[in-house]
């Protein structure tokens, strides 16, 4: 379906942005594939990285609607993964988190409705559901903007949706990386902040065929949430070192000790698929729609009331081999 097509991605020199730039020139003949952000340095060295005559680089940011508008006309597919993501920084600088991530999406919303784009999915996170922290309540919001958009559309036919998933092993602030840079260093101890800790893990690969597919599956509102495994801070610190002793840190501002994906709140919602979940609108939209089935031919079911997606009850665990083949992919 990407044949021929021109896609968009906002933060598009990001570490999902090149796997996806990477995935789709392979298997892919887009017609244009336009990464925008607004680092100028990062832009220049995935251009010396990506050479097909399909890319373009676009200098913006999505809080500059005019300039998103410009950038997106003729655009088919939009990928939304611009955000400001790091934690405590979001914490320490709540306005310029709330300007990228709810401000900017509402920009992104505005300029695909008036360019005609067809569809649209956002990137989401873990700490969207039952957010304890600005990041995370800023992503709610997002998500909230992005499912909304679909009942202010009119005539229009652009669809969007959300991707909802864990930790990315191996993205630029995640602690894999962090992990083997201390272990480089020759460190005697690695640090973790508990050691009960759990966390959702997804490679970048994962992510984004997860994402691919899910423009084949969307009818616009719903929120898509991979079946990933979890796996504690201290079992990843031991799998990755195991000569190394462990510093416990403490938990940093708006940190949570687990993570949900689909809240107990939202079950009433919830569609179980063989591989992922869908929560569906909290909102009825002007057209029903029936999301238990999708043109890939799945079939989801309600999931049991009261039931949670979480890190710390998942059914799915990485061992040691697991983890090291994550990160060896």
């Amino acid at each position: 379906m990407f044949n021929g097509k021109n896609i968009f991605i906002t933060g598009g020199t990001g570490s999902f942005g090149k796997k996806y730039t990477e995935i789709l020139l392979k298997n892919y003949k887009p017609n244009k594939i336009i990464i925008f952000s607004r680092d100028e340095l990062k832009q220049y060295e995935m251009a010396q990285q990506f050479t097909d005559p399909c890319m373009r680089f676009m200098i913006g940011d999505v809080r500059d609607l005019d300039r998103l508008k410009k950038a997106m006309y003729g655009v088919h597919y939009v990928i939304h993964a611009a955000a400001l993501k790091h934690v405590p920084i979001a914490e320490y600088n709540p306005m310029e988190c709330i300007k990228t991530n709810i401000y900017g999406a509402q920009n992104v919303i505005d300029a695909a409705l008036e360019c005609g784009v067809e569809k649209v999915i956002a990137l989401s996170t873990d700490k969207a559901a039952n957010p304890i922290n600005l990041y995370g309540a800023s992503k709610l919001a997002s998500d909230k903007l992005f499912v909304a958009a679909n009942n202010i559309r009119g005539l229009r036919q652009t669809q969007f949706s959300v991707v909802r998933y864990g930790n990315v092993l191996g993205s630029r602030g995640s602690v894999v990386p962090l992990f083997k840079k201390l272990i480089a260093q020759g460190v005697k101890e690695l640090p973790i902040t508990e050691e009960h800790m759990t966390r959702f893990w997804i490679t970048l690969e994962q992510g984004v065929n997860f994402v691919l597919k899910n423009f084949s599956r969307m009818k616009g509102g719903e929120i898509f949430v991979p079946k990933i495994p979890s796996m504690t801070l201290l079992d990843l610190a031991k799998t990755m070192a195991p000569e190394l002793g462990i510093n416990i840190i403490g938990i940093r501002p708006g940190e949570k000790l687990h993570e949900v994906m689909v809240p107990k709140d939202d079950s009433h919602l919830t569609l179980e698929f063989h591989d992922h979940f869908i929560i569906k609108p909290t909102i009825l939209f002007t057209q029903k729609v029936d999301y238990s089935s999708n043109a890939l031919k799945e079939t989801g079911v309600p999931v049991k009331q009261g039931f949670e997606y979480s890190s710390e009850t998942n059914t799915q665990w990485l061992d040691a081999k697991g983890l090291m083949e994550m990160i060896n992919a």
